[in-house]
């Protein structure tokens, strides 16, 4: 049996180490390889079924709000880049340069997409021309390219995939109810199906993103107690619009800009799911994320009838959940083993004692508990645990963010805590960008956003004591 412990033996304990922890996660749950291109990462099959349940979940979503999918280029001209001043400098240093098609010297530059912004504007200026041709509700599954300095697989990586939303509307209001309402959709989905609670927020001007008019966020807490961006949603007014003439004729016949907005998710929304859930075995997925929901595992297999009634119980379960039978022939405990560290939510363990007394072992991932069914209750008991499961993963979640999140009134305790007490710090702050500045360089904390639930915790800054304008969440982040 001490062969097939070795799969967890090899797993850093996240109590010594925390970032070993997750790297060897993510390598031993085979959720990627690294590739030979640094800071690029090969996404094996375990991890692109996670993918793809976040994209077929989030793509429901924005289509019942009418959004519509395209498909932009992945290059841009740097002339087209360059129309928009704020934006181009925001994103200077993460841009790779294509200078050569086949052995010519390309007349003109072109990026690797860093963002789509500059092309859905070209695409809008010449499709746009009057007020019936609004709003265009436009949302890209792609992959993107910034040039990363330190990388971390799923956290920040050099290519990564996402989605990005990019929209343009005739109104000011429209535009920011398509912000907030994008916003709302996102943290419903991380609360949802992948059981991580976030704080929502919108984000100072000094961590906005480039070119925008407002950004907001959703902001989560891992393990760890450092905070995690999840995703952004941002109203761009009509800053774009000027810049590439984005104009249409109203109704009251005048010629307008119009206002646009963008908001995305990526893959690190995986490693989100891995140090939020995750223990020292392995993975740990919410039954709604989980590509896999339930793995049979046939006991003494070999035996008559065994395998031909884990393929029964497979075709019956499978009305239910998504289920899949382990017949390798591995022994049972490497199978547990191997089923845990891949974070399968419920294990079904069935031999020849259970199926003469006509039941099953049902072990659940995120406690271990054991629970003898009936064989045929199994189609009724799998759904209804597999829903506590989720709620209990998700409460979880959200009593350890609550008991890492801290209160600070003074700087020396908003210090003390950023030093020893790791997760959210609650704290006022004046709007200057100064004492913001001033925060991250003695503490390494930055403003995670300033929330929408304000609570007055005092009526002085923090950092300088002068007037507070805003409650704001900060703390160390991925």
């Amino acid at each position: 049996m001490a062969g097939d412990k070795k799969l967890v033996e090899a797993i850093t304990s996240m109590e010594v180490d925390f970032a070993q922890w997750y790297t060897d996660v993510v390598k031993k749950a085979e959720l990627i390889e690294y590739s030979s291109i640094k800071g690029c990462m090969i996404l094996r099959p375990a991890g692109y079924a996670i993918w793809e349940m976040i994209q077929s979940e989030l793509d429901k979503r924005f289509k019942e709000t009418g959004v519509e999918n395209v498909y932009m280029p992945m290059f841009i001209p740097e002339s087209l880049l360059n129309k928009e001043k704020d934006h181009v400098e925001g994103f200077a240093p993460e841009v790779a340069w294509v200078t050569h098609g086949g052995s010519e010297k390309l007349a003109e530059r072109m990026c690797v997409r860093p963002t789509s912004e500059t092309l859905f504007c070209d695409l809008y200026s010449n499709i746009v021309q009057s007020y019936r041709d609004l709003p265009k509700l436009y949302n890209q599954w792609c992959s993107v390219c910034r040039w990363e300095k330190t990388t971390r697989p799923f956290l920040r990586t050099t290519e990564f995939l996402w989605q990005e939303g990019h929209t343009a509307h005739a109104t000011a209001e429209e535009a920011e109810e398509r912000t907030i309402q994008m916003l709302n959709l996102y943290a419903d989905f991380c609360e949802n199906v992948l059981a991580i609670p976030m704080i929502k927020g919108k984000k100072t001007d000094k961590e906005k993103f480039a070119g925008a008019k407002a950004t907001y966020t959703i902001e989560a807490l891992m393990h760890d107690g450092k905070a995690l961006q999840s995703g952004t949603s941002h109203n761009f007014g009509d800053g774009f619009a000027k810049a590439f003439d984005i104009t249409y004729t109203d109704k009251d016949n005048k010629l307008k800009y119009a206002h646009q907005t963008s908001w995305g998710m990526t893959t690190r929304l995986i490693g989100a799911v891995i140090m939020v859930h995750g223990d020292n075995s392995g993975l740990v997925l919410p039954p709604r994320l989980a590509p896999t929901q339930v793995m049979i595992v046939p006991i003494m297999q070999k035996k008559e009838g065994v395998l031909e009634k884990a393929a029964e119980l497979k075709s019956v379960l499978s009305k239910v959940c998504r289920v899949k039978v382990d017949d390798t022939d591995k022994s049972p405990g490497f199978k547990f083993a191997e089923q845990e560290m891949r974070g399968i939510p419920l294990r079904v363990e069935i031999g020849p004692k259970d199926i003469e007394a006509n039941q099953a072992v049902i072990v659940r991932r995120d406690t271990r508990e054991k629970i003898t069914c009936s064989i045929d209750e199994l189609e009724t008991k799998i759904p209804e645990i597999l829903e506590v499961m989720q709620n209990d993963m998700l409460e979880r979640a959200r009593q350890h963010r609550d008991e890492h999140t801290t209160t600070a009134v003074t700087y020396d305790e908003f210090k003390d805590a950023v030093e020893n007490k790791p997760g959210f710090i609650k704290a006022m702050w004046c709007g200057d960008v100064e004492c913001e500045k001033k925060i991250k360089e003695d503490t390494t904390a930055t403003s995670r956003c300033m929330p929408f639930e304000q609570e007055t915790l005092s009526d002085k800054c923090v950092c300088c004591g002068r007037e507070a304008k805003t409650m704001v969440y900060w703390g160390k982040a991925y």
